[in-house]
């Protein structure tokens, strides 16, 4: 029997963002409040009885064994697992994902039934959460790579409730304590006495999952290999990077019998004197202790970069939440003027 706070909680948070289409089946979902969500969730999803649903979030999410395809979910958090309600596009979108679900052909597709996947990650066979930069993204892993996610919220509200929710939600599970570590010190237990190089910083939860926050190293990182793309670095004694923010590039398609537009994933980097977007490997990194290899490709691929100094003007949509803006570069040397970002929050 949730309480009424709750039930009004989980009904504001079944929101789709305006921005992202999903198919009929999610829409459905979507449309469900109160009571009915909660009844849904019994009937449809929930793999034991007795089981409470406490959190509900909608996010963009990525699995390990497929990290090209972004598909759109209705995240469900109970106090047995975490439910990913999927778009059952998804099923179709990689000839590889076959093996991953085990999907039979079914006669369903031409009816008028709507299906979903639902990928299940027990809260009992959870290790690690690791949390992105500036909470605009968390990975959760389990014990394989099959139970490897990466929730894009590309917000840090929605982040931290998350975060918050779980952990309150572990500290009910009932696990054996693992032994103290003879001799814990600050080092230790942070950092790797034969490098001397700080690690991530690491918060053991009384479940023993971890939760795993990036360091101002992984910044440094970062701004190093921003300095490696621009043109005379010699001269700038520091740089600084000012905002990190996961965005979408719009790519306007004309002609077609409507004019659409795709929304390309980006990680967009600014800097006091340039405008970055890099192609970011949100699932792969930091290395899963099962990894026998690293991944194929880098953490950042550099998409697009720009000078500020060659920046005309900032188009700004009428559209609300999430804004549009179009950046229109003056550089000769270009012939590509035009860029457009959507970005998914600015702040006021």
């Amino acid at each position: 029997y949730p309480s009424e706070f709750l039930m009004q909680k989980i009904t504001e948070d079944n929101q789709i963002p305006v921005h992202l289409h999903v198919s009929v089946s999610l829409q459905y979902v979507a449309g469900l409040k109160g009571r009915a969500l909660v009844e849904f969730f019994h009937s449809n999803i929930a793999e034991v009885e007795n089981e409470e649903l406490r959190h509900l979030m909608w996010s963009s999410v990525l699995f390990y064994k497929t990290p090209s395809v972004e598909v759109m979910a209705c995240v469900l958090l109970s106090t047995k697992a975490i439910y990913f309600l999927l778009d059952d596009s998804f099923i179709h979108a990689d000839e590889h994902q076959s093996d991953f679900w085990n999907k039979e052909n079914s006669d369903c597709e031409n009816s008028s039934f709507h299906l979903s996947c639902c990928f299940v990650l027990k809260l009992n066979d959870l290790q690690s959460v690791n949390v992105g930069l500036f909470d605009q993204y968390f990975r959760i892993t389990g014990h394989s790579a099959d139970h490897i996610v990466t929730c894009l919220t590309r917000d840090s509200y929605n982040t931290h409730t998350f975060i918050q929710q779980l952990m309150a939600v572990l500290s009910l599970l009932a696990r054996t304590p693992s032994p103290e570590p003879v001799d814990k010190d600050f080092y230790s237990e942070f950092g790797s006495k034969n490098t001397g190089k700080m690690e991530n910083y690491e918060l053991i939860h009384s479940s023993r999952v971890k939760f795993i926050y990036p360091n101002e190293e992984e910044i440094g990182d970062l701004a190093f290999l921003v300095a490696e793309k621009m043109d005379g670095l010699t001269s700038l004694p520091s740089l600084n990077i000012l905002l990190y923010v996961l965005a979408f590039q719009v790519n306007h398609f004309e002609g077609s019998a409507q004019n659409t537009s795709s929304l390309q994933p980006k990680t967009l980097i600014l800097t006091s004197s340039d405008l970055f977007l890099f192609d970011e490997d949100y699932i792969s990194y930091p290395l899963p202790e099962f990894a026998k290899e690293p991944p194929k490709r880098d953490k950042y691929q550099l998409a697009d970069g720009r000078r500020i100094r060659d920046l005309d003007r900032v188009l700004m949509g009428y559209q609300t939440y999430p804004q549009a803006l179009t950046f229109v570069f003056d550089d000769v040397q270009n012939q590509d003027l035009m860029q457009n970002l959507t970005l998914d929050h600015f702040g006021e």
